[in-house]
C-alpha cells in the first residue's frame, strides 16, 4: 500500500508513534510518505519506501494566524495525486483530520476516492477538542473519517463521553520495538550519571503542567534521603525553569540532570532503576512503556490509560493523582531491596512484550485493507 501520514514532527508521543508506526510499514514492504510543517525528530532515514514532504505555510500579512490546515489540505491533495497515495493515516483529530476531510472532498471533486483514518491520541480529545470553540469541528472531523482508531480504551471512553460520535472506534494500543531496547551499552557509561552504590530515577516528559513535574520533583526528594541517588529529568517545556527553581529550593541540585531534549533515551532508560510518572492525565503514557521495556519499573498514577500499560503490583505502583507520599513508599520499597528490584525489573520487561511492534503494526494494516475495501464499495 501508499499511505500517507500526517502528524506532529516533534518529541510528543503522539509524533513518535507516527514516526515508528511508518518505519516500521515501510519494513513491512509499504511505501510510506510523512507529510507535516517538518521532518519528524525519529525520522532519522529516508530511504525508496520512506518519503518525507514539507507542508510550506506562505506568511502573507492578511493572516493574524497562517493557516496551516488550508496549507495542509492542498499538500494532501497535491501528493496524493503525485505518489498515488491510497490511504491518509492522520494523527490527531484537529487540525489533522479537518484538514484531510478538505483534502478528500476536493480529490472526489475529480473522481479521486481515498479513505481516512484518524487516531486519537489524547489532548486532541480531553483538552484541546473538548473546548466549546473546537469542540463541534472536532466531532465533525471523528464522524468523517473512515475509519477511528483510539490509543487506549480510556481515551475511547473519554471520546464517546465528551462528543456525539457515530463512528465505531478501535482501540489498538501504542506499541514498543523491543529489540531497540536491548541493552548494549557498557557500564562505564552508567559512571557519567551516577556513582555505583546510587540509584537512578527517570522522569521523561514534555514538561507541561499537566505532567505533575513538581510531584516528580518532591518524590525524589523523599527517595534521596533514604537511600543516594540520582534524578535524570529528560525534555523541555514550560515547567523546566520552575523545577530547576524547586531543586535548588530544596537543596538537591548537584543530585538532578537536566538533559534537555534527548535522542539518547535508550541509553538513559538502560541504566536506570526507577521510572516516575505523577501525570494529572495521561491517554496511554508512552514514556512508561518505554521505561518497562528497557527493564526499567514504574511509579505511576492511577489515571487515564496507564493503568492499561503499568500493572499494579507487577511492573510497578500505581498511586491516586498528587500523593507523593504513597508514590515514595512504593519507590522506596521497590529500591531498597536488590532482590526486589531484580524482580520488578524483569517483570517490567515481561510486561512491555503485551506492545510489541510486530503484534500492534499489523492491526493498523487490517484497518487499512478494511477501509481500503469499504471504499471500492463505495
Amino acid at each position: 500500500m501508499r499511505i500517507g501520514i500526517v502528524c506532529y514532527p516533534t518529541f510528543g508521543g503522539s509524533g513518535v508513534v507516527a514516526t515508528e508506526l511508518g518505519l516500521e510499514l515501510s519494513k513491512r514492504g509499504h511505501e510510506i510518505h510523512f507529510i507535516t510543517y517538518s521532518q519528524p525528530v525519529r525520522l532519522e532515514l529516508l530511504s525508496h519506501n520512506v518519503h518525507y514532504h514539507e507542508v510550506n505555510v506562505p506568511e502573507y500579512p492578511l493572516f493574524h494566524y497562517q493557516p496551516y490546515e488550508l496549507a495542509l489540505s492542498s499538500k494532501l491533495v497535491d501528493m496524493v495525486k503525485l505518489h498515488k497515495i491510497e490511504v491518509l493515516h492522520v494523527h490527531y483529530a484537529i487540525p489533522h483530520a479537518y484538514a484531510a476531510y478538505m483534502a478528500k472532498k476536493m480529490l472526489q471533486e475529480e473522481g479521486i476516492y481515498v479513505p481516512i483514518v484518524t487516531t486519537l491520541h489524547g489532548t486532541d480529545i480531553t483538552l484541546v477538542g473538548s473546548h466549546p470553540f473546537y469542540k463541534t469541528a472536532v466531532t465533525f472531523s471523528i464522524n468523517k473519517s473512515d475509519a477511528v482508531t483510539s490509543v487506549s480504551q480510556s481515551l475511547k471512553d473519554d471520546t464517546l463521553r465528551l462528543f456525539d460520535i457515530k463512528k465505531d472506534i478501535h482501540v489498538v494500543p501504542n506499541f514498543i520495538d523491543l529489540e531497540r531496547h536491548e541493552p548494549n551499552f557498557t557500564d562505564c557509561q552508567r559512571a557519567m550519571m551516577a556513582n555505583d552504590e546510587e540509584r537512578i530515577i527517570t522522569h521523561i516528559s514534555n514538561f507541561r503542567e499537566v505532567k505533575q513535574i513538581p510531584d516528580v520533583i518532591k518524590i525524589f526528594y523523599n527517595i534521596q534521603k533514604e537511600i543516594p541517588a540520582k534524578l535524570m529529568m529528560v525534555g523541555e517545556g514550560p515547567e523546566r525553569e520552575p523545577a530547576e527553581l524547586l531543586c535548588e529550593e530544596l537543596g538537591i541540585t548537584d543530585k538532578v540532570i537536566f538533559f534537555g531534549n534527548s535522542n539518547e533515551i535508550d541509553k538513559i532508560l538502560c541504566f536506570s532503576d526507577l521510572f516516575l510518572l505523577p501525570s494529572l492525565t495521561e491517554s496511554f503514557g508512552l514514556s512508561a512503556l518505554e521505561a518497562m521495556a528497557s527493564g526499567v519499573p514504574v511509579i505511576s498514577s492511577n489515571t487515564g490509560g496507564i493503568p492499561e500499560v503499568n500493572v499494579h503490583g507487577v511492573s510497578g505502583f500505581l498511586s491516586d493523582i498528587n500523593d507523593v507520599d504513597d508514590m515514595t513508599k512504593n519507590a522506596l520499597y521497590i529500591l531498597t531491596d536488590t532482590d526486589r528490584l531484580a524482580q520488578f525489573k524483569s517483570s517490567a520487561k515481561q510486561t512491555s512484550t503485551n506492545f510489541d511492534i510486530h503484534t500492534i503494526v499489523p492491526q493498523y494494516e487490517a484497518i487499512y485493507e478494511d477501509t481500503l475495501k469499504k471504499c471500492l464499495i463505495l
